[in-house]
């Protein structure tokens, strides 16, 4: 397997590299008769587009998509569905400095040694770019879930040591709202500001940082996931750790949770209505997960993202003979990734959340 490929029921496959014609992916196991809103995909992949703010980069890329199959009159057939997204505003020259070097933190040196040949213009296949792909097939599964009541919502909840606080009992609506008021996607104004002129200043220095991003799904029924390696929590790390520049995946208490004791840490089941179809827990620290199933609780995660390895500072490193070189990042490239990797943050999170949930329907029967 090349590792193109991401789900089992509701599954995609994506194509394309930073620099090339076009950008795509193909959704295979998409159910029939999905009503599909142009306008609601272009609207998720304009949140992961760059150029959209002076904190990303500045490559100006409209991220049209293009439906190419697997829809007839509005609606999803159940055959593949294939997308496409051109690459518009490529400029190969801003790589040809990194020819022959190996960038620091980049993909460059392990493609090299992987495969013998690396496609050196935007880092070809491992740029960021190809997660264009991935949000506009997640704004189809989204579409989907949305139809059964489930929800997806993140936000820039710190970067750097700037930290968000908690944001309280708002609805997903609001939040939403709240979030796409400013250019950082934090759901707290405050908070926000403080980002942004942090970005700004990381920015003019020539240089970078990371963030976290925190994830709620609300709305989740019970008994989504499988035993024992397709846990639905694994496969929610698998997809957020498969995004360029993640380097932690927790939910629930995460790895606060290694310090409490057992007595403070379990969650108490209640069942307030009678119903054994509505059983909640007092607290959360499961994250909406037990035995790597969903319980119906919120699941929450959070992801952390390293800084852009990118800077425009000199670096030392190696050539691809081995000889030891400095090297200055150049062209256009984000001082911090979290504000654009909400989107995508979002998108994965549903792909996980649909195949699970298509997945159950052969169990469960409905």
């Amino acid at each position: 397997m090349a590792g193109n490929s991401f789900g089992q029921v509701f599954r995609i496959t994506t194509f394309g590299e930073s620099h090339g014609e076009a950008i795509g992916v193909i959704i295979d196991g998409c159910p029939p008769n999905i009503e599909i809103d142009l306008e609601y995909i272009q609207s998720e992949l304009d949140k992961r587009k760059p150029g959209q703010s002076k904190i990303t980069t500045q490559r100006k890329e409209s991220d049209t998509v293009k439906i190419l199959s697997g829809v007839f009159e509005g609606k999803t057939t159940g055959t593949p569905l294939a997308m496409l997204i051109p690459n518009e505003d490529q400029r190969s020259k801003d790589y040809s400095h990194i020819q022959d070097k190996y960038r620091p933190s980049h993909a460059d040196y392990t493609y090299q040694t992987k495969y013998g040949i690396r496609d050196y213009r935007g880092g070809g296949r491992s740029s960021a770019r190809e997660t264009a792909t991935r949000v506009a097939a997640g704004a189809i599964a989204k579409a989907y879930l949305s139809k059964h009541g489930i929800e997806i919502f993140a936000h820039v909840s710190s970067v750097g040591t700037i930290e968000a606080p908690n944001l309280g009992d708002l609805s997903i609506k609001e939040l939403v709202t709240i979030r796409e008021q400013n250019i950082v996607r934090c759901a707290d104004p405050a908070t926000a500001n403080q980002m942004i002129t942090f970005i700004d200043a990381v920015r003019k220095d020539g240089d970078t940082v990371g963030g976290i991003i925190s994830t709620v799904v609300k709305g989740v029924p019970a008994g989504l996931g499988e035993p024992v390696f397709d846990r639905l929590h694994a496969d929610l790390g698998k997809a957020m750790l498969s995004i360029n520049a993640v380097h932690g995946f927790e939910y629930g208490s995460g790895f606060s949770g290694a310090s409490m004791r057992g007595s403070e840490h379990n969650d108490i089941f209640v069942n307030p209505d009678r119903n054994i179809k509505a059983i909640k827990t007092l607290t959360n620290f499961s994250g909406g997960i037990q035995g790597g199933i969903s319980n119906g609780m919120d699941i929450n995660f959070r992801v952390a993202f390293k800084p852009v390895a990118t800077i425009m500072k000199a670096q030392n490193t190696v050539d691809t003979s081995g000889e030891e070189t400095q090297i200055v990042g150049k062209g256009r490239h984000d001082p911090c990734v979290v504000p654009r990797a909400v989107a995508i943050v979002e998108a994965m999170a549903a792909l996980v959340i649909v195949d699970h949930f298509l997945r159950n329907l052969s169990v469960s029967g409905s």
